[in-house]
């Protein structure tokens, strides 16, 4: 490691070297975990989202029932443990909507039966998180996991999607996976009956030929637009009239390489499930449907982030776009997206191994202002850690951007001790 005398003494050389090798200039944040987490793997799987009014209120969750708050932009942090009379069961997917309600969505656990009681969504009207709605989508006999829930862009309501299994970890040929959708009229107090929204089966064994990793985002006139990974391949589904029908059958949009599991040396588990956003800023890609996904498309030990997108509703879609810029082969892992409405610029994070030759991980952010075409990258971490494949790491990292500000958020592993870290960005720093 290079410290401060060592600059004096050896001057500008040392100091490119130090910039070169991959040196943050954001601030790091870390958030504090919540005195009454339960969890031994808390602070994994975060999500965050930055008040579309208020820029300086930001939210975020983790497994498993970890809730945080942020009143000035993410520079200091709130935390607090969450209850629900469903359980809570990781999973959180963070909305706030333009009506000033705070949204914390997850899996259900009831006296210890998980997955058993639908989705559940809670609400708070205030940004402390006082959620005083508590409901849930159906209640079927069957196991609902990996919520994603996204806004329609003017009236607020809410669109949800899920894998449900007839058993789940079943290897039974008999059980199968499929993809539920699910709306709210009314910021979250009730839902509609699940509609089915895959048609070909994926099994129950949480694997590549599994039905995961759905998730949901809205055109600008409301149209919806599914994505999710089976069996190496990317599949989708869309819906014009606010879900009530859908396409009678998937298609597939895109191979993935090695499915969505893959394996990271020193990484407890890993997957590539695609995240999915839609463009309905005033930008010219207004409309334009982005998915980003990891895959094995360049070698088993060279996994990337790509990009694809369509601008005709998913009739047609681009090929393929790396979103990371080194060429060589090192791994970047657990990637998420996210488009800034204010201006149509895409934004990613993502686990990175550029800088080293072994499993020391950094994180990166990437940039997109002209639709996914080309990409800057940005070493957002301000050290490198090293993982333990001993210790669960989570299946995703998150970010969110309104007007500028941009809030990567990531788990770390220092000693076999987990922490959640942001960073404090914002897009004139991104040139």
């Amino acid at each position: 490691m290079v410290i401060l005398s060592d600059l004096k003494i050896y001057g500008t050389a040392i100091l490119l070297f130090f910039l070169a090798s991959g040196f943050s200039q954001f601030t790091n944040v870390q958030l504090p975990l919540p005195k009454k987490a339960c969890y031994f793997f808390s602070q994994v799987e975060p999500s965050v989202c930055i008040n579309p009014m208020d820029t300086n209120e930001v939210i975020a969750g983790t497994v498993m029932n970890d809730y945080y708050y942020s009143k000035d932009g993410g520079r200091s942090w709130t935390s607090k443990s969450i209850k629900s009379e469903w359980g809570v069961n990781g999973d959180p997917c963070m909305l706030i909507d333009h009506h000033g309600h705070y949204y914390y969505f997850h899996l259900s656990n009831i006296d210890g039966e998980v997955l058993i009681g639908g989705m559940v969504c809670q609400r708070s009207d205030v940004i402390e998180g006082k959620f005083n709605i508590d409901s849930h989508t159906e209640v079927n006999g069957k196991f609902h996991d990996k919520e994603w829930v996204c806004l329609h862009p003017k009236t607020g309501d809410l669109y949800m999607t899920w894998t449900q299994f007839d058993a789940y970890d079943s290897a039974d040929s008999t059980d199968h996976s499929y993809i539920l959708f699910s709306k709210s009229l009314n910021n979250g107090e009730s839902w509609t009956k699940p509609v089915q929204i895959s048609f070909v089966p994926g099994d129950c064994v949480d694997n590549d030929k599994t039905s995961e990793g759905a998730m949901p985002a809205v055109g600008p006139n409301g149209e919806i637009y599914v994505v999710w990974s089976r069996n190496d391949t990317l599949w989708f589904n869309t819906s014009a009239d606010d879900g009530k029908t859908w396409k009678k059958k998937e298609v597939p949009i895109a191979m993935q390489p090695g499915g969505w599991v893959i394996d990271i040396p020193g990484i407890f588990r890993c997957n590539g499930l695609p995240v999915t956003v839609c463009d309905v800023s005033d930008s010219e890609n207004r409309g334009t449907i982005y998915v980003n996904w990891i895959d094995t498309a360049n070698g088993s030990d060279n996994t990337d982030v790509w990009l694809m997108s369509s601008k005709d509703g998913g009739t047609s879609w681009t090929a393929p776009v790396k979103v990371n810029s080194d060429d060589q082969k090192r791994h970047q892992f657990l990637t998420w997206m996210t488009v800034d409405r204010s201006n149509g610029n895409l934004y990613f994070v993502f686990y990175d191994r550029r800088n080293h030759r072994g499993i020391e991980t950094d994180v990166y952010v990437a940039k997109s202002d002209d639709g996914g075409k080309t990409f800057s990258n940005y070493k957002v971490s301000e050290s490198s850690f090293i993982p333990s494949e001993d210790i669960f790491f989570g299946d995703y990292s998150a970010i969110s951007a309104v007007n500028g500000a941009i809030r990567p958020m990531w788990t770390r592993l220092d000693y076999g001790r987990i922490s959640l870290h942001t960073a404090i960005v914002h897009d004139k720093q991104l040139k």
